[in-house]
């Protein structure tokens, strides 16, 4: 069984399906919570539960007593955590959202991973935000990282050195995915490609930031999975 974190989410959704598509039974974690409208996860839960080799669990992965505790309910070989409070602009209104989620939920997930014996591996979502203010482009996988320029990117470069913390001492397989801002079918709706489409759709002008003067890439959800 593989357990995924963040199921009911954007690319935890896709994920599933994938996994759900290869034959693989999956468990789903998600808290579900109300940074944006829960009504958009909880029909892509819907979705999920529509197969038999899915089983759904509302949980905090930030808490660690239930996150330890489906070591003994479960048969889990391989963990892809995805989980974590999104959002850039939104780390400068609730840090500690930030810290609990995807700092002390990183630290959560890894403990129950070191538990479990034969883990095949650990798959995490980090973030191209660890990149910070790099003018180097293409980005590579030996820039420097230490320098982010929000709260969020710390919190993910936190994940990262915790992680391999965890993979040096304890012996099993992590893999962090630095992503670039992914797009896509019940993707989310704070994303800059929902407010650009609604804007049109409705005839307002686009709001654009910092003049302009910026530009970012997009990756498509499948290449994600």
């Amino acid at each position: 069984m593989i357990l995924v974190t963040g199921a009911a989410g954007f690319i935890g959704y896709h994920v599933t399906q994938a996994l759900l598509a290869e034959g693989e039974r999956v468990l789903g974690v998600d808290n579900l919570n109300s940074y944006y409208d829960p009504a958009l996860k909880r029909a892509r839960l819907d979705r999920l539960l529509a197969h038999n080799a899915f089983e759904f669990r509302k949980m905090d992965i930030s808490e660690p007593e239930a996150v330890l505790a489906l070591e003994e309910e479960t048969e889990i070989d391989a963990i892809v955590h995805l989980a974590a409070q999104a959002g850039v602009r939104y780390s400068l209104e609730n840090p500690f959202a930030y810290v609990q989620s995807n700092v002390m939920g990183q630290v959560a997930m890894l403990e129950l991973a070191r538990r479990i014996k034969g883990l095949k591996n650990f798959v995490y979502a980090s973030s191209s935000s660890v990149y910070g203010a790099n003018t180097k482009v293409p980005f590579a996988v030996a820039d420097e990282v230490e320098k982010p320029q929000s709260l969020y990117a710390a919190t993910k470069r936190a994940d990262e050195l915790i992680a391999y913390t965890y993979a040096h001492l304890y012996r099993f397989p992590c893999t962090g995915l630095r992503f670039f801002t992914v797009y896509g079918p019940w993707g989310r709706p704070d994303m800059a490609y929902y407010s650009f489409t609604r804007a049109i759709i409705e005839g307002h002008p686009i709001r654009i930031f910092n003049h302009g003067e910026m530009w970012r890439d997009f990756t498509y959800i499948d290449d994600i999975v």
